[in-house]
């Protein structure tokens, strides 16, 4: 059977960022608590910036670097998220129509917490390996805007976002191991959405399910892959990260149960496999269904890969599910990578104090107004100097949701 995997792959993490500490400060929160966050910056979502446009703006550099009939063989457009605009409507739909993708083609969404980001992943590759079309692709997005959890300590981690994935035969940044997933997952309330703006998060009981699935799901893929381990097998880690320091903590609590912490300087480990995985999450937060598809674009991006490397990936949702999985990263995957420009667009955001920040979130429309025209004036000097093509959200006519391009794809 012929190799399946991501051919390119893309972040979109806005326009604009809060200062971690500044934010915690602001909420009266325990600024000694950010060497356990891990966290330096959190990206902010524009009131012009929705699950849409995040979707869009993260694939359109892809899917522009296509050849017409490229683009035609994408068979398959699959949308991860948990930050649903209508409630029978996907948002996969508007993500195809507004890439100017072709009608045959298949388009769906998919809803299973952070985990869904993964799921779409496999899914994407299955289609794609049993497709009789020859160069057959399809394209996974994961994009969230999380509802704020307002001073608590999830604020700082919670992160809008949007990644992109072409899945093809032409995997020229990672190929996925096939047959090499191990599950776990169960019934669990530990994190839900009751109401479109209402977030409960047992904290304790999340943390706890994270750590039970990542042992349980590395002991079901190593129980389907002879020889499995997690120190010698992968070069590389990349996990999904609720915020920085839950996967140091992760690592090193695999490492202790699997009894391998005695055998080998955990820090070191650490530093050298999962440390690269966590660089861009530091700078954006956690955007849910992209968390760890972020963590592996950085870890592509700031590990030594200098040839094929395998890296391990454990995905987590709660609720949950969740999965450990590898790919085989290739040599040209960090100038595939680096190609998309993700540490300049990092750079180029633009600073918002936390009364910024809050104005800024007051002005995002409620889920559910029929008829609304957006100002973009209080975004302007945020917008200002940027290039071409970014799609903005616009207002709402008789609940039909408006987009334009600031500048012309």
């Amino acid at each position: 059977m012929r190799q399946v995997g991501i051919e390119a792959v893309n972040a979109y993490c806005g326009l604009a960022w809060v200062d971690v500490a500044d934010l915690l400060s602001a909420r009266g929160l325990d600024t000694s608590r950010m060497p356990n966050l891990m966290m330096c910056r959190r990206s902010v979502s524009l009131p012009c910036e929705d699950v849409v446009t995040y979707a869009v703006n993260a694939a359109q550099p892809l899917i522009a670097a296509l050849s017409p009939e490229q683009r035609d063989r994408v068979e398959l457009v699959l949308v991860a998220t948990e930050s649903g605009i209508d409630f029978s409507k996907a948002v996969s739909s508007w993500v195809h129509d507004l890439l100017g993708l072709s009608r045959r083609c298949r388009v769906l969404e998919v809803k299973q917490a952070c985990y869904a980001g993964t799921g779409a992943l496999q899914l994407a590759a299955a289609v794609v390996a049993a497709s009789p079309v020859a160069r057959a692709r399809a394209l996974v997005v994961t994009t969230d805007v999380p509802v704020a959890q307002v001073g608590t300590y999830h604020e700082p981690a919670q992160a809008p976002g949007g990644i992109a994935v072409l899945v093809s035969d032409q995997p020229d940044v990672a190929v996925l191991d096939r047959g090499a997933n191990g599950f776990y997952s169960f019934h669990v309330m530990d994190a839900y959405r009751p109401e479109p703006d209402l977030d409960i998060v047992d904290t304790d009981l999340s943390l706890m399910s994270y750590l039970e699935c990542l042992q349980g799901a590395f002991a079901d893929y190593a129980r389907k892959v002879d020889g499995a381990d997690f120190v010698t097998t992968f070069d590389l880690l990349a996990m999904h990260t609720p915020f920085p320091g839950m996967v140091k903590g992760a690592h090193r609590m695999l490492l202790r149960r699997l009894g391998k912490a005695d055998h080998l300087d955990v820090e070191d480990d650490f530093a050298a496999r999962a440390e690269p995985s966590i660089r861009y999450a530091q700078q954006v937060g956690n955007p849910y269904s992209g968390s760890v598809l972020l963590a592996l674009i950085s870890a592509i991006t700031y590990a030594p890969i200098d040839s094929a490397q395998r890296i391990g990936v454990f995905s987590y949702g709660s609720g949950c599910a969740s999965e450990f999985y590898s790919m085989m990263v290739t040599p040209r995957a960090r100038q595939r990578v680096s190609a998309m420009g993700l540490d300049d667009a990092l750079r180029a955001r633009h600073q918002v104090d936390p009364a910024r920040y809050d104005a800024l979130r007051s002005q995002h429309l409620a889920f559910g107004t029929r008829t609304a025209t957006l100002d973009l004036a209080p975004c302007e000097d945020v917008l200002k100097g940027r290039t071409a093509p970014l799609l903005l959200f616009t207002g709402v006519t008789d609940y039909h949701r408006r987009y334009e391009w600031w500048g012309r794809p």
